[in-house]
């Protein structure tokens, strides 16, 4: 017998409520602060890099991961800032927004 069971013979005559748990969490830690969404060239190849993040590094490390495989290129977690290969500031913040984070575009 089990603890809905138990208050169903307690309380007979009561019908819980129903609710409606449709606030999705997001996957991250969230902050205050924006990250920092900018565009490099490095070695001639561009790459976007996104700093700001003042999170834990897991969290920061699987956003890298989501963000790579979301775009299908390389980038890596270096220096507290994620590197991603290639021009995608447009793509990449729409993906931060999506998930709850305040995003500033610095640069061009």
């Amino acid at each position: 017998m089990d603890l809905q069971d138990q208050l169903k013979n307690l309380f007979p005559d009561h019908t819980p409520e129903e609710t409606d748990n449709t606030k999705e969490e997001s996957p991250y830690w969230l902050q205050e602060e924006p990250l920092l969404c900018k565009y490099e060239k490095r070695k001639g190849k561009p790459v976007t890099i996104i700093d700001g993040y003042n999170g834990a590094d897991a969290d920061f490390k699987k956003l890298t991961k989501d963000l790579k495989s979301m775009l299908s290129v390389g980038g890596s977690f270096k220096n507290d800032s994620i590197i991603i290969q290639g021009d995608y500031r447009d793509k990449i913040m729409e993906f931060l927004k999506s998930n709850g984070f305040s995003v500033k575009r610095v640069g061009g």
